[in-house]
């Protein structure tokens, strides 16, 4: 029987049990192309981009100046995200280990990603974020997001998006449940962790869509297949609930042109230790506020092209003579390290291949000196 088979009557995509493993994977990024969801490879048994090349892997750059994905080559994960038919073939028919990923953005997708990990509920302000619950109310047994999320749904006199028969449902292998939805509109909705401080839906519930990408059905892992559940095998419209609640959290950018935000604490130490200005404090706010944004998702963030990127234009200022060495590295090791704490090493390297990239290319910045 054909691997392309089973999840849905007009446009079949694999069917786990009748296909082999290499089958299955062509088969599945070929299924999600064709739905104009855009796909990349993912590791042999994992869940995280398959690795760069050797160039890009010891000289990080940022995506849209490399020379790889033009050329057909899988760098930078979600950014080579492709949906060509005959690219897609050469991928996964060279390397049919590799699972599927999809980019959410391009792919006009938002994917509630709920978890069910043991963990101690946050405190009661963390657990429905902008929703005060009063230590009246009795929390026993409230241990995971498919809990937190049917409890925000029975807020709002809904349903809980994971009990959604309409629309496509992806169990995952540690027990969680991929929701999928597609946008009806252009909003470029925001990706999101549940256990953020910042931007988030709920406790133990996570948002996939801009700057994130989502493991397909049918990808196995080490710890198990995604395995779509129910009979629904296309993603319904955003719920006008669900929407509300997104943009009430905070997964819209601001309709206008953001005030400048403030360096990161740790940070602005390190300019000021440098003798820093206050003009230098706001130009380095601007480059360094992706980089502390990706603390808010604990994957599927960029975080190594987007802190390459600020460290290849802070590189360029160095090389123009508007910053010192000391002050971009200690600037770019605070806020990096407190956007993925215990990365030490990781964090060092990007860095000093950014810089040191972006020395070779002088930024000048208009209005003459700091």
């Amino acid at each position: 029987m054909s691997a392309e088979l089973q999840l849905s009557r007009r446009d079949p995509t694999p069917s786990a049990p009748t296909a082999s493993v290499a089958e299955l994977s062509l088969a599945t990024a070929s299924w999600c192309a064709r739905r104009g969801w855009p796909v990349h490879p993912l590791a042999r048994g994992r869940k995280i981009p398959a690795a760069n090349c050797r160039d890009c892997h010891s000289t990080p750059h940022p995506p849209e100046t490399c020379p790889c994905p033009p050329a057909g080559r899988w760098c930078h994960g979600f950014h080579a995200a492709t949906l060509d038919q005959r690219r897609i073939a050469q991928w996964w028919g060279r390397h049919p280990e590799f699972g599927v990923g999809v980019a959410c953005g391009p792919a006009g997708l938002v994917v509630i990603d709920v978890d069910a990990h043991a963990a101690h509920p946050p405190s009661r302000d963390r657990i429905l974020p902008g929703i005060p619950i009063s230590d009246q109310v009795d929390l026993t047994g409230l241990a995971n997001g498919f809990h937190t999320l049917a409890v925000l749904a029975a807020l709002r006199g809904q349903h809980s998006p994971a009990d959604d028969s309409t629309t496509l449902r992806v169990r995952t292998p540690s027990g969680g449940l991929h929701v999928w939805y597609r946008t009806t509109d252009r909003r470029r909705w925001l990706c999101s962790s549940g256990s953020s401080p910042g931007r988030a839906l709920a406790w133990q519930v996570d948002v996939r869509a801009h700057g994130g990408y989502i493991v397909a059905p049918n990808t196995t892992i080490s710890q198990g297949t995604y395995t779509a559940i129910g009979g629904a095998r296309e993603p319904a419209p955003l719920p006008a609930w669900l929407a509300k609640e997104l943009e009430r959290t905070g997964h819209l950018p601001t309709p206008n042109m953001p005030v400048p935000r403030p360096v990161p604490p740790r940070a602005q130490q390190a300019v000021l230790a440098a003798g820093g200005s206050r003009s230098r404090e706001c130009l380095l706010a601007s480059i360094l506020a992706p980089v502390e944004a990706c603390g808010e998702v604990p994957e599927g963030a960029a975080f190594s092209d987007t802190l390459n990127r600020a460290a290849y234009t802070l590189g360029g200022l160095i090389a123009a003579g508007r910053l010192t060495q000391e002050a971009a590295e200690r600037s770019l090791n605070a806020t990096a390290l407190a956007a993925r704490p215990g990365q030490s090493r990781r964090i060092e390297q990007i860095i000093r291949s950014g810089l040191t990239a972006g020395q070779k290319r002088p930024l000048h910045t208009s209005g003459g000196h700091w």
